[in-house]
């Protein structure tokens, strides 16, 4: 089932992504009116909401989110109909993966980058690099445009709850969550630690590597300080607020 963006149920969920939406493209993560975000809304994780079919993100608002049934098969069908792409990347992730509750996929410059390189692994060379630290999926399998069936291998790949990461060879990145705090912090953080990486290597000097204990007590640490996400979020959607923004419109 696709429901028009004018039903309002789950208003503080929808708020909460259109105002993610808007600044994923102030921070020039999204890509013309490509990519997708969205939000299981029910406790089977298999009704989300998620963008309309290529609108920009600098427009979205509450109001415009498609609510989505990962199992009817009559999704692609009228008018409401999202995205091919976003249908078989995020219906699959919603049917196939009961943790995420909430995806990014994005083509962000600098995890782009990483996504390009022949090994895009991302070592500990600072704070925001470890807050990654074996946390994340390397998928080396890029088999063209996230339609059904290369949406639903991706999905797949997620086997492992504590890394909520992917990596897309030749591709983006996809980040999962419980929450759209939670998630659109853990894309900001990751593309900033895409960025340091790629900039370091840009110096041609040799890189500060941190050892496995370090990385890991600091990865732990992060996972673990309190209410971070949840305040990055507030902060954002106050700024909007203030501009008078109409993103929860």
């Amino acid at each position: 089932m696709t429901t028009a963006g004018h039903n309002l149920n789950y208003r503080d969920e929808r708020a909460d992504l259109a105002a993610a939406f808007r600044w994923a493209a102030r921070m020039n993560l999204h890509e013309g009116v490509a990519n997708h975000f969205s939000l299981a809304v029910d406790d089977s994780g298999k009704r989300f909401l998620m963008n309309p079919n290529q609108m920009h993100f600098a427009r979205i608002k509450a109001s415009d989110l498609l609510l989505i049934d990962a199992d009817d098969p009559a999704t692609m069908e009228g008018p409401d109909a999202p995205d091919p792409t976003a249908w078989g990347l995020h219906g699959a992730l919603h049917r196939q993966v009961p943790h995420a509750r909430c995806a990014m996929h994005a083509h962000s410059v600098f995890a782009t980058v990483l996504a390009s390189l022949k090994d895009s692994r991302l070592p500990p060379i600072d704070q925001n690099c470890c807050t990654f630290y074996d946390r994340i999926v390397i998928d080396e399998g890029y088999g063209g445009l996230a339609l059904e069936d290369e949406g639903a291998r991706c999905a797949a790949l997620f086997t492992d709850p504590q890394k909520r990461v992917m990596v897309m060879g030749n591709h983006g990145v996809l980040i999962i969550g419980d929450t759209v705090a939670e998630t659109f912090n853990r894309l900001y953080y990751f593309e900033r630690a895409c960025e340091t990486y790629i900039r370091a290597l840009q110096t041609g000097q040799p890189l500060r590597v941190l050892s496995h204990e370090v990385a890991e007590k600091t990865a732990r640490e992060i996972a673990s300080y309190p209410e971070l996400d949840a305040r990055h979020l507030t902060e954002l959607r106050a700024i909007l607020d203030g501009e008078g923004a109409d993103y929860a419109a």
